[in-house]
């Protein structure tokens, strides 16, 4: 089968690491099930594997790929739920110290076929599209929980995304304006503010600049870069979240602001099987469409991380099989 991996990391040009390469199929487990993929949303968590940031060595070409959606042998279309873990575990998955997505210490989702645990095969509603389905798993889940879960936010209050081209940021956009909040984000060109109002923000910032209002909730994907920023645009006694750290791992803080303003500082990491079953029955309800940017097919993924890892996303990027 065709897939799309990587035999040794390039921390420096990652992409450089990526290659079409021939696998064949490996046997289904007991307890999991084969999907023949049809769409895969691309992800910076493959980048970072790219780079070598991962826990465990490769030591046979790793395929790449967290999130997708495909079909049954039976012709069911099925969506992917990414995280898997301890099967014994108790609670919220997210919190399992065996918690992993595909492309950790399974295969990816970046192929023509994908073995998957029975528990993670979620079926596709007849109205949502093969490339909406594509991209539920990671982004939209890991929107659904910061907003939903994390923030404290209720309709009416503020919330300031950082950026406005991202898979995440542009659907915790969409997600907050479909929940009523008052959506606010920031971007570092006219285009990428532009898109961010067309998805149902009130306002749109330069980067860094300073509010005039302060939000209520704070939404960084960034790190480093946004950090200090999203700090000063909270109101005292309010939230932020935080899910990634693509412009750097390490943030500035002056810890004195945050315990006389009693801000609350949240990290969040993708959702649970009951939030991702509710964030899809949300984006159907509400007939949301997640915006997509680009849709390439899998001998052009290439193209799509290097549009990823050079800053020039326009919501997701989808993968055709």
């Amino acid at each position: 089968m065709n897939t799309v991996s990587i035999s040794t990391p390039n921390d420096t040009d990652p992409i450089s690491a990526l290659h079409l390469s021939r696998r064949p199929q490996k046997p289904v487990p007991e307890g999991w099930v084969r999907v023949k993929m049809q769409a895969v949303g691309l992800n910076y968590h493959d980048i970072f594997t790219m780079r070598g940031f991962i826990s465990q060595s490769i030591t046979d070409p790793l395929i790449l790929g967290c999130e997708g959606t495909g079909t049954l042998a039976d012709g069911t279309e099925v969506i992917l739920f990414p995280l898997m873990g301890d099967p014994e575990f108790k609670g919220d998955e997210t919190l399992d110290p065996q918690r992993n997505v595909f492309s950790e210490k399974t295969d990816g989702t970046l192929a023509e076929y994908i073995n998957v645990p029975k528990r993670n095969v979620i079926i596709k509603p007849e109205r949502m599209s093969a490339e909406t389905a594509a991209v539920m798993g990671i982004a939209w889940l890991t929107a659904y929980r910061m907003l939903f879960t994390k923030s404290g936010l209720r309709a009416g209050q503020t919330m300031l995304v950082q950026g406005s081209s991202g898979g995440v940021t542009t659907a915790l956009i969409q997600l907050g304006s479909a929940a009523g909040m008052r959506v606010w984000c920031t971007g570092r060109t006219a285009a990428k503010r532009a898109l961010g109002l067309k998805l149902g923000a009130e306002k749109a910032f330069e980067s860094g600049e300073t509010l005039l209002e302060k939000a209520d909730a704070v939404f960084d994907t960034s790190g480093e870069v946004t950090w200090k920023h999203s700090i000063n645009s909270v109101k005292t006694g309010g939230t932020v979240v935080t899910c990634g750290g693509h412009s750097g791992q390490f943030i500035p803080m002056e810890v004195s602001h945050v315990f006389v303003e009693q801000l609350t500082v949240k990290g969040s990491y993708l959702g649970t099987l009951e939030e991702f079953r509710d964030s899809i029955a949300l984006v159907v309800a509400k007939s949301i469409k997640p915006h997509i940017g680009v849709v390439l097919p899998m001998a052009q993924a290439a193209e799509g991380f290097r549009m990823m890892f050079d800053g020039k996303t326009d919501g997701k990027i989808v993968v055709t099989m």
